[in-house]
């Protein structure tokens, strides 16, 4: 039975992983926390979820949260990665984290926690947009510069930053398998009188709209054929499903940073 926390149990994604961790007969909840200030501190989760009591309270001091647990996984937001890598660190706790948006300072925070112990960043934990991160990776591989890559994503309203993470990460598959570096080649906004399209670049198009959980998608653009790949998520549990997989997995690894290619065996 691995003991696991979670950090941002109150959100989306962290019902969904309560959700799960109940169901689940090889994980138990050892610690769960929220944002200072959120009005479910000090309850416990599972009643209001309609789940029987985790038998612990939720907090807001991600070390007190994280203490006793082999992994913590981390679905909150960008301003609380580097505490909660660093308390896992402390701790000797792997930890998984999918939390988008992340700028260098919370990279650096990550690189400086997997120099203790194992953990596994995945900007989208669905095992099969990381399939499709495969494919694209094939695809641009494949084909040459005539074939333009255009990325489409939607979500819900609520999402606070775009490109989305799995869209990022679909456009540096692109860059693996073609070349090149995509703050080079990355086009994020057309707007106006914008000329002829720049040979070689990745175009990327972001929608928000109602409750879309997410959509994503991947053209190949070619004068005489048209290739597209895609994955649509129908509920936010399937990102909930890849983490607790990456977080079974990643208990008694090495020191590192890890991606779900290296959960799912895809690395080369």
């Amino acid at each position: 039975m691995h003991r696991i926390a979670i950090l941002g149990a109150t959100g989306r994604m962290g019902r969904a992983l309560l959700e799960l961790v109940a169901a689940s007969d090889d994980l138990t909840l050892s610690g769960a926390a929220a944002e200072p200030g959120h009005p479910a501190l000090g309850t416990d989760p599972g009643p209001g979820l309609g789940l029987p009591a985790f038998g612990l309270r939720i907090g807001d001091d991600p070390a007190a949260a994280v203490a006793g647990a082999e992994v913590a996984v981390d679905f909150s937001v960008a301003a609380a990665t580097a505490a909660h890598a660093a308390a896992c660190a402390a701790q000797g706790v792997a930890l998984v984290i999918g939390t988008t948006g992340l700028g260098e300072a919370e990279q650096a925070a990550l690189a400086a926690a997997a120099e203790r112990v194992p953990v596994v960043y995945g900007r989208n934990m669905s095992i099969g947009v990381n399939l499709l991160s495969e494919l694209v990776r094939l695809a641009a591989r494949t084909l040459d510069t005539d074939y333009d890559i255009e990325i489409y994503e939607a979500h819900h309203r609520h999402k606070v930053d775009a490109p989305s993470g799995t869209a990022l990460q679909l456009g540096e598959a692109a860059v693996a398998g073609r070349g090149g570096r995509l703050d080079e080649l990355a086009v994020y906004q057309r707007h106006g009188h914008t000329g002829p399209r720049p040979a070689g670049t990745i175009g990327f198009a972001v929608a928000r709209a109602g409750g879309i959980v997410g959509d994503h998608r991947v053209t190949f653009g070619g004068d005489e054929e048209l290739l597209e790949l895609g994955h649509r998520a129908l509920d936010r549990r399937v990102f909930a499903r890849g983490a607790l997989r990456a977080a079974r997995w990643v208990v008694g690894q090495r020191p590192g940073l890890y991606g779900m290619r290296e959960v799912l065996g895809l690395a080369d």
